[in-house]
């Protein structure tokens, strides 16, 4: 499984279209191959700062993702609203049991 995570800090006064560009994206992504999560979460101690979280299958179904071209268009128009492209990290990812971490 490879895993996504972004954040980054909007500006309050276009928070309410920053939001609902990135909930749209989000939806859309969730429809795709190989999605298996995909959401924007606001941080509960500074609701100015956004954070995505992704799962994906695979490496093919993230580079797949990446090729949408609404995907470039939504990372550009975020960039614009926001001042800056938002820093992604990218991991591949195992699911561990609790019971093997006793």
């Amino acid at each position: 499984m490879i895993i996504i995570s972004a954040s980054f800090t909007v500006p309050a006064a276009r928070r309410d279209e920053i939001i609902a560009l990135c909930a749209e994206h989000s939806a859309r992504s969730r429809a795709e191959p190989g999605c298996l999560s995909h959401h924007v979460h606001v941080d509960a101690e500074n609701p100015d700062r956004l954070f995505y979280y992704e799962e994906w299958q695979d490496e093919a179904a993230v580079a797949a993702h990446f090729r949408v071209p609404e995907s470039g268009g939504f990372v550009k128009r975020l960039s614009e609203l926001v001042g800056e492209r938002p820093e992604m990290q990218i991991y591949r990812a195992e699911a561990v049991s609790v019971a093997d971490l006793g």
